[in-house]
């Protein structure tokens, strides 16, 4: 039996006094695109903070690839977090820093590629993001949506082996939106990576997902393929369901 690649064993984390996650579980597979589904407020981004170490839980366990990370020392979690990639939900490009320059940064800061390499890297990982030829452009140069690709190929540049999404879409039109999730399914076919995917989204949820947790009350009360969530019979689930819809089909109106 394969390994999971992300364990999170009965998790429980506070902030300032407040429960966030209750005793929460989740395994992900190796190469599976998770996704965390969820309205917001319930700690699907303090879920990626746990994952990627940016965060403790007040108890529980998190395995990544079969290391238990709370057993890391500061360093040691700093070389261990290389391994992933992050799309940050503002896609929190460096305003005075270039395409080229914000895509090459993770590189140069290992300090172990030449500059030609740098460059080929990043051209690269322009095309697989559909912006070849993009990187002298500024961050003021470049649409929502080209800045949540450019934020990709940062993300994907130094060949993670799990790449981590905090709300792919927000804050896109559905139209850019359906762009980025059919570029997410595309990466994941195409580099094998393990991604976790949190989001309120329901269409992109069921995109781009494998396996799809809904997050509600700090645990994972549902769990399984879009099409078993679309038929659990879980009131939780139903009532998330017709929610979003019927909220999604009102902003889609008043986009219109």
């Amino acid at each position: 039996m394969t390994a999971d690649m992300i364990h999170m064993e009965n998790v429980t984390t506070r902030l300032r006094g407040k429960l966030v996650l209750d005793e929460m579980s989740l395994r992900v597979k190796p190469s599976e695109t998770y996704v965390i589904l969820g309205p917001s407020g319930v700690g699907k981004s303090v879920t990626l903070k746990l994952i990627i170490g940016l965060m403790k839980p007040d108890s529980g366990r998190i395995v990544i690839d079969g290391t238990d990370i709370a057993t890391l020392e500061r360093r040691q979690m700093l070389e261990f977090r290389r391994i992933f990639g992050f799309l940050f939900q503002s896609s929190a490009l460096i305003n005075w820093l270039s395409v080229f320059e914000n895509i090459a940064l993770p590189l140069q800061e290992r300090r172990t590629y030449k500059e030609s390499k740098i460059r080929e890297e990043v051209a690269r990982c322009l095309e697989m993001v559909d912006l070849p030829g993009a990187e002298q452009l500024m961050p003021d140069q470049l649409s929502g949506g080209m800045k949540k690709r450019v934020a990709l190929a940062r993300a994907i540049v130094t060949n993670p082996r799990i790449i981590l999404y905090d709300e792919p879409t927000t804050g896109l039109d559905p139209i850019v939106a359906e762009t980025i999730n059919h570029l997410i399914v595309r990466l994941q076919k195409r580099l094998s990576t393990t991604s976790v995917v949190v989001t309120h989204d329901l269409h992109s949820a069921f995109t781009v997902g494998n396996t799809i947790g809904l997050l509600e009350k700090g645990k994972i009360i549902a769990e399984g393929t879009p099409r078993q969530l679309m038929q659990s019979a879980e009131p939780s689930v139903q009532r998330f369901i017709s929610v979003t819809r019927v909220s999604g089909l009102s902003g889609n109106a008043e986009q219109h």
